[in-house]
């Protein structure tokens, strides 16, 4: 079996995806990956282990600007690039997982199969709750479309199956908690808050949790790991080196290829409300205190938090509000009794692997293949 990937930009798009790549080569299928030359995906999935090739795209237009006329033209160019791909290719699947690199190549399977050039059907994974523009463009092309949430709305009008979001293979056995303690430097006699603002970090995040350390906000017989993104790394660094707190309690990272020992170690998590992260919370059944991205589209972000929220997993913040409520919402949730219901509401998340879903749906649409 050969399938191809589309998506890429964020972590979102990306990371289920290669979830899902991981499991299908397990099994002897052939893997390749459609993205764009500029963003994440060109690191990540070469990464991987898998080939990455490039094609033009840019972003769907919201409303009418001078730009439009290059955004056709580049997807246009996307479009017919993907056709050549796909004839190449002969992928039995396409998968695209989201970014508007993921419509030129469903478009183009879609183009090849109305034409009888080839007969490859089209998987579209929606991991957040509220679907992204592209995908709510690219979801009338697909043959089905799989997400993390319920269908409330009924937009995807019978073609949906609710999965789950796959993570990735290093996250599925995490290692013990005291190895991992180990290896991150912390005091395994602390509990453990694990804060992180994505592949490139939040500022917002990062500026919160360096006033909670100069205000002595940290709970007692709690310590800190802070993933602050590379470009914040240096100057978070220099502002809480004189801050009033034993150093021994606070470790920074610019950056974690591999996030199994944070989460191993993690006994509550400050994060961003992405939907690659919420799959993994959901998955490991971690409590945590959400911050959605605010300027995400559609308020994705805060949609997915919702969710986690009312499943009595997890709180949310604002943006907005973190340095003002940080220190008194953490000494809530870090209360034993409060934190303890947390963690058992999170665990409850913990249900059928999506991975073993999902590769069952790949199956059922590779057999119907040659079926209108």
């Amino acid at each position: 079996m050969t399938v191809v990937f589309a998506g890429g930009g964020t972590g979102g798009h990306l990371y289920p995806a290669i979830a899902i790549a991981d499991a299908l080569r397990e099994r002897q299928a052939t893997i390749a990956f459609v993205g764009s030359a500029e963003r994440l995906e060109a690191s990540l999935v070469p990464k991987a282990g898998y080939p990455l090739h490039t094609i033009a795209s840019r972003s769907l237009p919201r409303r009418f600007s001078f730009d439009l006329a290059r955004t056709i033209g580049s997807n246009l160019r996307g479009t017919l690039q993907s056709l050549r791909l796909l004839a190449k290719l002969r992928p039995d699947v396409v998968i695209a997982t989201g970014g508007y690199v993921s419509f030129p190549v469903v478009l183009a399977a879609r183009i090849a199969r109305l034409a009888r050039r080839a007969d490859v059907k089209v998987a579209l994974f929606e991991p957040n709750a509220s679907p992204g523009l592209t995908n709510r463009m690219v979801a009338p092309l697909a043959d089905e479309v799989w997400g993390a949430f319920s269908d409330e709305n009924g937009r995807f009008r019978g073609r949906y199956v609710q999965t789950g979001t796959p993570i990735r293979s290093a996250l599925r056995s995490l290692p013990s908690r005291a190895d991992a303690i180990g290896r991150l430097g912390l005091d395994p006699e602390f509990k453990t808050l694990v804060a992180m603002g994505g592949s490139q970090g939040a500022r917002a995040i990062n500026e919160a949790l360096a006033k909670l350390l100069e205000d002595r906000g940290l709970p007692s017989g709690w310590q800190l790991l802070l993933v602050t993104g590379p470009d914040d790394y240096d100057r978070i660094t220099r502002r809480i080196a004189n801050a009033p707190i034993d150093p021994q309690r606070v470790a920074l990272r610019a950056y974690l290829d591999d996030m199994s020992d944070a989460y191993a170690a993690a006994d509550l998590l400050l994060t961003r409300a992405g939907a690659s992260t919420l799959g993994e919370l959901a998955a490991l059944g971690k409590p945590a205190i959400l911050v959605p991205y605010p300027h995400a589209a559609q308020e994705h972000q805060a949609a997915n938090a919702a969710h986690l929220k009312a499943a009595g997993a997890a709180e949310v913040l604002s943006d907005s509000q973190l340095e003002v409520r940080l220190r008194e919402l953490l000494a809530q949730t870090c209360a034993p009794e409060r934190l303890r219901a947390l963690t058992e509401n999170a665990q409850r998340l913990r249900n059928e692997d999506p991975l073993a879903t999902i590769l069952a749906r790949v199956d059922m649409l590779a057999s119907r293949r040659g079926k209108r």
